[in-house]
């Protein structure tokens, strides 16, 4: 007998594209202090789909990319203003709270300014 994962609860397209962003940003955060290295938007685009089709969910490979672009602008701001330590510390964090059963305040904020950084696009959806 074969059980299958039950289909996820609906998401509203605005949290499923805040979501992204925050993974998006856990992502590159995380490559960048454990790599050095900066994810490119089509890297993140990857990514996206990747999360996405985990989730049974898609979108266009334009609104990927675009919303890899603003994971990469949260990323490097975030990257810009905390020491070293400060950043692995919040990569874990974020990359800990893409499990539903994480919580913390840091976590929390940080989603907050992903609906705060989709929020201020023009063409956010």
């Amino acid at each position: 007998m074969v059980c299958e994962k039950p289909a996820p609860p609906p998401a509203s397209e605005r949290g499923t594209r805040v979501a992204l962003i925050f993974a998006l940003t856990a992502e590159r955060l995380t490559a960048f202090y454990e790599y050095g290295q900066w994810l490119t938007d089509g890297q993140g685009a990857s990514l996206a789909a990747d999360w996405l089709a985990r989730s049974k969910r898609t979108l266009p490979l334009s609104e990927r990319r675009a919303l890899s672009a603003l994971s990469d602008q949260l990323a490097r701001q975030i990257a810009s203003t905390l020491s070293r330590e400060a950043g692995l510390y919040t990569a874990h964090d974020m990359m800990e709270a893409l499990d539903p059963n994480h919580h913390s305040e840091l976590a929390e904020s940080m989603m907050v300014e992903c609906e705060r950084l989709l929020d201020s696009e023009p063409a956010a959806g």
